[in-house]
């Protein structure tokens, strides 16, 4: 028993259309039959009026019809970011297939079809599978599979730490580097003394202390 098809429609033609009014148009607060028909200028037809359902299929719609922010980011004139919206809105659309093999949209469309013949269980012949392959191939066109997400945003710088004052540690560690002004030192000075009895020698030894090591 064949699965139930990814989303697709029978007219591509009208569907690249689809997306061309989607971008010169303001998005609508909701996206309806009116705004379909009236703002965006299609005919109501048979091709047209599955457009809606499909949007939603895909992402670009919410289930009240209000536009997402898929939708809103495809509007980007940037074709970057417009194609990073539209295939973030095929992964959501052709999930299942992912599932299967993450990188299916790269397959010729001979692979293609092998491919979704064997994943959906359906005839090779079979019509429908036709329309999707077209409908698969229309939205890869619009497609930006490669542009990273954050392209134009400039990386963030890491936080300054502060950085220890080097002449103050310097200072600490050499005193070479120090202000010496203000320091007591004392020292211990161990005398020999030479054995006598004359008094002279001890007061020489004295005078020329004071005279040479005990001056401020």
């Amino acid at each position: 028993m064949a699965k139930e098809l990814p989303p697709y429609v029978n007219s591509t033609g009208l569907l690249q259309e689809l997306f061309v009014k989607i971008q010169e148009a303001p998005p609508p607060s909701r996206f309806s039959q009116d705004f379909l028909f009236t703002n965006l200028k299609f005919k109501k037809s048979g091709s047209t009026i599955p457009f809606i359902p499909f949007l939603k299929r895909i992402g670009f719609l919410s289930t009240d019809g209000s536009p997402t922010e898929i939708y809103k980011k495809f509007r980007n004139p940037d074709e970057k970011v417009s194609g990073q919206a539209m295939a973030q809105a095929f992964r959501i659309a052709y999930a299942d297939l992912y599932n299967r093999n993450e990188y299916w949209h790269t397959k010729s469309a001979d692979d293609l079809k092998n491919f979704l013949v064997e994943v959906l269980e359906v005839d090779k012949k079979n019509p429908t599978l036709t329309v999707l392959i077209r409908t698969i191939e229309t939205l890869k066109k619009l497609a930006n599979f490669e542009a990273s997400v954050d392209t134009n945003e400039e990386p963030e710088e890491e936080p300054e730490t502060e950085k220890p004052n080097n002449s103050n540690n310097n200072e600490q560690n050499n005193p070479r580097h120090s202000d010496l002004a203000g320091i007591n030192l004392s020292y211990t000075i161990n005398l020999n003394l030479p054995e006598t009895s004359d008094g002279k020698v001890f007061d020489a030894i004295f005078k020329s202390l004071k005279e040479n090591l005990l001056k401020k």
